[in-house]
């Protein structure tokens, strides 16, 4: 077998391996409204421009920056429930792997390629979920990849990476990353080429930017794309409270604080030397990760990708054959191979899915509590917002979901001051101003420890899942609160 086959095999390994953990893909609620958009799109045959989900922003302008994402898991889920989507995550994972050992190949030897992807993958995985985001990483690095692979050949980037930026832009909002790095790795190609050749240079990764940004604004809601991608990023001090969005924490020890200390250790020992627009891209990569989780992954992935030329040239660390060339080397036998890898990870795939059930995270899929909400007849449900993806999985208006920029720094805030129960007063406030009927709550939230001695309200219900209050005009104390056994 060639070496040009390796990162195929890693794949196919790192697809198979995760399909076999899938649970832990489908842990996010996020994932329930992601699929409900997407069988609404298909459906309707039409993209959605406004809320039709919730009740309390029904009908306002919102977008969705990952429609066909949200397609593929809803073709997906409906074909095979969550096997489907866990696959198609999975699939993806697969992909990634695949496309990061040919990035890395020219310039390390298979073991350090290895160790990287494995180290990339080790930083990234808590951010694995059966979301638009995982369908979007192949091709962010591709087209990063493709970027860093011209300005380290010292050139102009090729056209045919304009196609997967408009994929990109279809896929997931974060396709501006891409857009802003153009400029950039482009610094670092005429940084790097003889003076009588920048000017040109210049003007070839000008008009790329151009043309990628253009491609960019290709999907269903054109420049409008690039406006719901940014909005996010609008949310203020609620960035800071929303798990994925916020700063790195170094109070505890983390695998991500072990790179970047080793990476900054091994760069001074061994004088790692790298070029200004280089040191600015890690620069940038690092000040990322640290202002928001959710962009560990970028730096574990991108990072490698910066650094490998000057390791290579620096330290020795590649022994002067890509995966691409020895693939070209022996086409023949990189087809059969290709097609022996294909057919037996669709059988294994096959095989496994038939006798396995693949369950989503009860703790976010109050079935039960739901299904007597449902029953009472309940319409404005105060519900935290992990539990919203649910409720409008299954067909009922929400107060809140994940769609943080729907909803607005001052809404979400005030949802997570009631949550809290930080004053009982602003919290029963809120329920009357939203003339909520019933509450859906996780069984610590205190909120519920709150309504459990606030008069006006009792608890109806309670399981290892959820807790659910309503509407009474006795004293909550007075109240008999039907509680399933755990």
């Amino acid at each position: 077998m060639t070496r040009g086959l390796v990162p195929l095999c890693a794949g196919v390994a790192a697809y198979l391996f995760f399909l076999c953990a899938a649970e832990i893909l489908l842990r996010d609620s996020d994932t329930l409204w992601q699929i409900k958009v997407g069988q609404w799109i298909l459906e309707h045959g039409a993209m959605p421009y406004t809320d039709v989900f919730t009740f309390t922003k029904y009908g306002e302008a919102w977008i969705s920056s990952s429609w066909l994402a949200q397609v593929l898991f809803a073709i997906t889920y409906g074909a095979g429930d969550w096997a489907g989507p866990a696959i198609l995550t999975s699939f993806a994972i697969g992909a990634t792997v695949t496309i990061y050992l040919y990035l890395l190949s020219p310039h390390f030897d298979s073991a350090r390629t290895f160790l990287i992807a494995a180290l990339a993958l080790l930083q990234s995985a808590s951010h694995f979920l059966t979301r638009p985001h995982m369908l979007a990483l192949p091709v962010l690095l591709a087209f990063i990849g493709g970027l860093m692979s011209a300005a380290d050949r010292r050139t102009h980037p090729s056209w045919l990476l304009l196609p997967l930026m408009t994929l990109w832009a279809n896929l997931h909002g974060g396709f501006v990353l891409g857009l802003a790095l153009i400029g950039p790795i482009g610094l670092e190609a005429i940084w790097s080429a003889e003076p009588n050749r920048r000017a040109q240079l210049a003007m070839r990764w000008a008009l790329f930017g151009m043309a990628a940004l253009v491609a960019s604004c290709l999907t269903p809601y054109g420049w409008g794309s690039l406006l719901g991608a940014s909005k996010i990023l609008s949310l203020g001090k609620l960035l800071s409270l929303i798990w994925e969005w916020m700063p790195a924490d170094f109070s505890e020890f983390t695998f991500f604080e072990a790179t970047l200390l080793t990476l900054i250790g091994v760069a001074f020992y061994r004088k790692l030397t790298l070029s200004v627009p280089r040191i600015l891209l890690l620069v940038g990569l690092i000040w990322m990760a640290l202002t928001h989780v959710r962009n560990i992954e970028v730096f574990a992935f991108i990072a490698p990708l910066v650094l490998a030329k000057p390791i290579a040239e620096q330290w020795g660390t590649s022994d002067g054959t890509s995966a691409f060339e020895e693939a070209r080397s022996a086409p023949f036998i990189t087809i059969l191979a290709t097609i022996a890898l294909v057919v037996g990870a669709w059988a294994s795939t096959t095989a496994y899915a038939a006798h396995h059930p693949f369950l989503f995270n009860s703790k976010v899929t109050p079935a039960a509590a739901v299904d007597l909400l449902q029953k009472r007849g309940a319409q404005r449900i105060f519900s935290t917002a992990p539990f919203g993806g649910y409720l409008i999985s299954r067909d009922m208006k929400v107060f809140i979901d994940g769609r943080a920029e729907l909803y607005g720094e001052q809404y979400v805030l005030d949802y997570m001051d009631a949550t809290e129960a930080r004053d009982v007063g602003q919290m029963l406030s809120l329920l009357d101003k939203y003339q909520i009927d019933a509450t859906l709550l996780n069984t610590t939230s205190p909120m519920g420890y709150a309504l459990d001695h606030v008069r006006g309200w009792k608890r109806i219900y309670k399981d290892d899942v959820a807790v659910i209050h309503v509407r009474s005009n006795e004293p909550a104390a007075a109240a008999t609160a039907a509680e399933k056994p755990n």
